[in-house]
């Protein structure tokens, strides 16, 4: 928090299987998950973007697709563009910070870089008609297969390769939970964190793929962008961007600093990050929801509210990092002083609440959700999901920042009473 948002870890004797409800929990989670990835697709494909029930098997059988040799080829072919972009790119190379084994992973911070590069080669392809988005489109749902396919075997590699470095790793035993969870904190090929290049660069990157390629599609097929298609496009575009311009700040965060690689965080890179967050694009292609003007600047001003929340709160954290004494807010920042010898930022957004930027992404999100109006709840889905999460992570993050800090944490948490709304939660 604050001056340090570094989180405490743990030894492997200490770990325990205590997270999203034990090992019955995480073997629901590796069942509902993909289940859920898999109706939600069906839902716009199949259903008009509506929620449906199975009638017969042969319902529930069309809720999986085949997988294609061209589906494979997408990924294997996206995997190998990132991959040398990450390797060979411009941008400079950092150390992350030492695991609890003392282990540093490298991490290269070129994001933008390959970002940029990936999107204008993915324009130049539908301008120039080396691809069309229908063709695509039509790849979706096989895509979702061998992603998730992928997902579960490299999930199992991950598993296999944690337990043979038991010494160095933090597990607990159980084999269902440490699948779902992780065995190992941060697998490498050579000296690069495979749980960096997944999550930025696979995750983020074909979120920011799909954010193109199905605007693109109503564009080839109708000639012109809905207003609600260009509103949630635009949103989602600038939240990526700004992923990528910081970068860097991945690797304070609690994905690459604390939680083992295993079933959830594969799964939610390859699958559940790019899938079901453009969602609402896939709704308006289906659905073709109407969005007046005023109604599309209201969504805008909203997003455009959570956004400064969001990357504000962030940057005064970052900036009392590198100067304590720099004004926030016009005013010199208070702090307290932790026996640890760092120090709990008390001033601007961090005086307000304790996760006042979770309160800024639960704002962008609603506004990417309202702008495809009330005809079905599908579209919620990101919102539905991403507020629990979010209450989760606090939940989480509070526990072992009193674990780490003990007293002087009660001290910041009687200074700053509030989780994430000030005054309400």
């Amino acid at each position: 928090m604050g001056a340090e948002q570094t989180l405490g870890t743990s030894s492997p004797a200490e770990t325990k299987p205590d997270q999203f409800g034990g090992p019955f929990g995480a073997l629901v989670l590796t069942v509902v998950m993909p289940l859920a990835s898999f109706y939600l697709w069906a839902a716009v494909d199949q259903h008009g973007g509506s929620l449906w029930l199975p009638r017969s098997l042969g319902d529930l059988a069309a809720m999986f697709p085949l997988p294609t040799v061209t589906a494979a080829a997408l990924l294997a072919g996206w995997l190998a563009l990132q991959g040398a972009l990450y390797v060979f790119g411009p941008g400079p190379v950092v150390l992350g910070r030492p695991a609890h084994n003392g282990e540093r992973a490298e991490y290269r911070i070129n994001g933008l870089f390959s970002f940029a590069v990936s999107t204008i080669g993915l324009l130049a392809a539908l301008y120039f008609d080396v691809v069309s988005a229908s063709w695509l489109l039509s790849q979706w749902g096989p895509l979702l297969m061998v992603c998730s396919l992928f997902a579960v075997g490299v999930a199992a590699l991950s598993y296999v390769a944690g337990r043979r470095r038991g010494w160095a790793e933090r597990s607990t035993g159980n084999v269902v939970y440490d699948y779902f969870m992780g065995a190992i904190l941060n697998p490498r090929i050579g000296r690069h964190d495979l749980k960096f290049f997944f999550e930025s660069r696979v995750g983020m990157g074909i979120w920011a793929a799909f954010a193109v390629v199905v605007p693109a599609a109503q564009l080839e097929a109708h000639g012109q962008l809905s207003s609600a298609m260009l509103v949630v496009s635009l949103c989602q575009i600038i939240y990526i961007v700004d992923f990528f311009i910081f970068e860097s700040n991945l690797l304070s965060m609690l994905d690459i600093i604390e939680e083992n690689f295993g079933f959830m965080l594969w799964f939610g890179f390859l699958v559940w990050m790019p899938f079901n967050f453009t969602l609402q694009q896939q709704y308006i292609l289906e659905a073709d929801p109407q969005l007046s003007t005023l109604g599309g600047i209201a969504v805008l001003l909203l997003n455009v509210g959570g956004y400064y929340m969001f990357r504000s709160t962030n940057l005064q954290k970052l900036r009392f990092r590198r100067d304590p004494s720099q004004p926030i807010w016009g005013k010199v920042p208070e702090s307290i002083d932790t026996k640890r010898g760092t120090k709990l930022l008390v001033s601007g957004w961090w005086g307000l609440a304790r996760k006042m930027n979770y309160l800024g992404d639960i704002l962008m999100a609603c506004a990417w959700c309202l702008a495809c109006g009330f005809g079905s709840v599908v579209p919620y889905f990101y919102v539905l999901y991403f507020v629990p999460l979010l209450l989760d992570r606090e939940r989480r993050d509070y526990a072992m920042c009193s674990q780490k800090y003990g007293d002087d944490w009660e001290r910041y948490c009687k200074r700053v009473p509030y989780r994430i709304v000030p005054y309400v939660y």
